[in-house]
């Protein structure tokens, strides 16, 4: 969610002419104290188109085995549509306004089999689309959503869907004061959907939670990723006060009932703001999380213990910088058999790490590739 200045020097490849936009303030540079890093190449960098203003990513495979990666444009209110095996940009899809296939503000993306939910800030809503077509099915949302930002989708049955979507409304003239702590317990609502006999979903709305406490509260919310073989949510909390008055960032751990567990990551984990988040699940039980530390001149990735929240290594790119949203692909591909890390760069392109060179070069488990 950061907005930063475009005065960074960029690869060749990636300048272009930059669409007025909103004036950026400067990321954090890593500080000397941070944990080593390794690097980890990029195995493309799609060319860059800077008005689109790229936010969040998703995952898709057809039935003929393409592979989609699709990327919500936040300032162009629309998605766009890149080969996942070599980023090749291959088609936009919507335009602004509020019926329904349109687009105000899409941010959070996510997959489950051929269905594509999109959140929308400005529209207040998510909306569901059939894939490969992206045929608009329908919204949910709109009677409780305020600044809807991150989804994360599990099947509790099949063909029954329940549905997290962060919720970082704020106050003030320029919408940057967080609400009071009294409510905060509204920062992640859920819902539950169903498709009926059509193919059109059917939403309930379960409620919300977020724990009000003052040294625990989710302040400022997008990213949110599960675990259901743990009973585990993780959610980025960007910006929280720290006793000494500078604001942290963490990754604050929920169960599906939406209770609060006191785990967090440590404080400092991440020197900037906490973005992207997704599990990396190699087996039943083994793993590790990926979290996004959207630091300047490069983005830092962070990995944790699928379980103890341990870190296991942190790595960044050739170039990647500014992350938001990230997707995990753990299936094999035509280009990268044993999966992609998807990480969108300086709001402007989308970069692709092969998973079983970050296994190797953080040395993780074998299960994993390492």
């Amino acid at each position: 969610m950061t907005l930063r200045p475009v005065s960074m020097a960029l690869p060749a490849l990636l300048l272009a002419a930059c669409a007025s936009q909103p004036p950026r303030t400067e990321a954090p540079t890593l500080p000397s104290t941070a944990p080593a890093s390794d690097t980890v190449n990029e195995r493309y960098v799609s060319a860059a188109n800077p008005v689109d203003e790229l936010d969040s990513l998703a995952s898709w495979t057809s039935p003929t085995g393409d592979t989609w990666l699709i990327a919500s444009a936040k300032s162009t209110d629309q998605l766009v549509v890149f080969d996942a095996d070599t980023g090749e940009r291959l088609r936009t899809v919507g335009e602004p306004g509020d019926a329904a296939g349109r687009f105000d503000r899409p941010n959070g993306l996510a997959v489950h089999g051929d269905h594509l939910f999109v959140a929308e800030r400005d529209n207040h809503r998510v909306q569901v689309f059939a894939l490969p077509g992206f045929e608009p099915l329908g919204s949910f949302g709109q009677d409780q959503l305020r600044a809807p930002y991150g989804l994360w989708i599990n099947e509790t049955e099949p063909g029954e869907l329940e549905i997290y979507v962060t919720d970082s409304f704020m106050y003030g003239e320029h919408f940057n004061v967080v609400p009071p702590l009294s409510e905060l317990d509204q920062r992640v609502r859920r819902y539950r959907v169903v498709f009926d006999h059509k193919g059109q979903p059917r939403s309930h709305y379960a409620g919300s939670f977020g724990d009000t406490r003052q040294d625990s509260a989710l302040r400022v919310v997008e990213s949110i990723a599960g675990d259901p073989g743990g009973d585990r949510l993780l959610i980025a909390d960007e910006r929280f006060p720290r006793e000494d008055g500078r604001n942290a960032s963490t990754l604050r751990e929920y169960n599906f009932k939406g209770h609060y567990t006191g785990r967090s990551l440590p404080q400092d984990a991440f020197a900037a703001e906490a973005e992207g988040v997704a599990l990396w699940s190699c087996s039943a039980t083994g793993g590790y999380w990926i979290a996004v530390d959207q630091l300047a001149p490069l983005t830092m990735f962070h990995l944790f213990e699928r379980d103890s929240l341990a870190p296991a290594g942190s790595f960044h790119g050739a170039v990647t910088a500014y992350t938001d949203g990230v997707a995990l692909h753990a299936a094999s591909t035509r280009e990268f058999p044993r999966g992609a890390l998807f990480a969108v760069h300086d709001d402007a392109a989308v970069v692709a790490f092969d998973l079983a060179d970050i296994a190797r070069q953080l040395g993780l488990s074998t299960e994993c590739g390492g």
